[in-house]
């Protein structure tokens, strides 16, 4: 079982020293959350990573960890935390998170005037592998959007799991995205753009195809719940939220009846809307804009997925290719 922050700082029955570090930890994700706008994802896992370098100081340290450990944290304790989260099986990614999570968290406590201790600043984050998004081509996507259709009309399921697959594709959401949205936020009854609030609060106004809102509209009519406008759009088999874990399950079964790789995710739906706009010559900006994404430069890691067209549009324009 996973260590809470409880359990790690205010374990010491006669003098709990951590008491002061816990209120500034609990202080910090209010902050996240309320001033800063971050996700709920987010704040989880800033969190988790916050425990896991506690608890290492806790047993490296031998007593509770309290703020005025913090001040006096050196580099050689916060490598010795890094070379035991990989020693673990963390992978690169995973540790620069973790790292630019201490960071935020020391920043705020100088901002805070608790204590000021850059230690963690001057270590560098790990080096990340460069990775390239995998999309599906178009007609797999095609077909993992359309899957639905064929089973029966009134497998409410079914017909739930293809308008989430829509919306990923067609509108290229996250799926935390288009799993918090409410029946008053759908593209139905005549609204064909969405307002979508991603990453760090940023919103967003996306457009939505009409194949997207009828598959959403055949969906809230099989529906057997009753839909709040107000409440999440999606319901799981028994009338809650839905969880994306379900999402993750339907499209595990796709692939294996599809015969898909084990790149076929929903995210990989986004990917491929990304791509496939790309493709068909969508400015690089206003995928941007589309993705909710921060930087043009994350947007622009699928110009290299596009190499083929790239390529092509080189050979038609260069005015030595013998075609232009």
């Amino acid at each position: 079982m996973a260590q809470t922050l409880d359990d790690i700082l205010l374990s010491d029955a006669e003098l709990a020293l951590g008491g002061d570090l816990k209120t500034a930890v609990e202080s910090w994700l209010a902050h996240l959350e309320h001033e800063r706008g971050a996700s709920n994802n987010t704040r989880e896992a800033y969190a988790r990573d916050l425990r896991q370098f506690l608890a290492f100081l806790k047993g490296h340290l031998q007593h509770t960890p309290c703020l005025g450990d913090l001040g006096r944290l050196d580099a050689k304790t916060v490598r010795a935390f890094l070379a035991a989260r990989r020693k673990e099986g963390a992978v690169s990614r995973s540790l620069s998170r973790t790292l630019s999570a201490l960071r935020m968290f020391f920043r705020w406590l100088e901002a805070q005037e608790t204590l000021k201790n850059r230690t963690v600043s001057r270590i560098a984050l790990p080096k990340v592998p460069h990775g390239v998004p995998k999309p599906l081509n178009v007609q797999t996507a095609a077909k993992v959007v359309g899957a639905a259709e064929a089973g029966p009309a009134d497998d409410w399921i079914a017909a739930r799991d293809q308008a989430v697959m829509m919306l990923l594709y067609g509108c290229g959401l996250r799926i935390s995205e288009a799993l918090g949205l409410t029946a008053r936020q759908a593209p139905i009854d005549g609204r064909d753009v969405m307002i979508i609030k991603g990453k760090g609060g940023r919103e967003r106004m996306v457009p939505a195809l009409p194949i997207v809102s009828e598959a959403i509209a055949r969906y809230i009519v099989v529906c057997p719940y009753p839909i709040d406008p107000d409440g999440p759009l999606f319901l799981g088999a028994r009338g809650g939220p839905l969880s994306p874990r379900l999402i993750q399950l339907a499209m595990a079964r796709m692939r294996a009846g599809l015969g898909l790789p084990d790149t076929a995710t929903p995210h990989a739906l986004r990917h491929s809307f990304a791509t496939h706009l790309l493709s068909a010559g969508a400015d690089l900006r206003q995928i941007q804009e589309l993705l909710g994404h921060a930087s043009l430069s994350t947007t622009q890691i699928y110009t290299e997925v596009d190499t083929k067209r790239l390529l092509s549009v080189y050979d038609n324009a260069h005015p030595r290719s013998g075609r232009a």
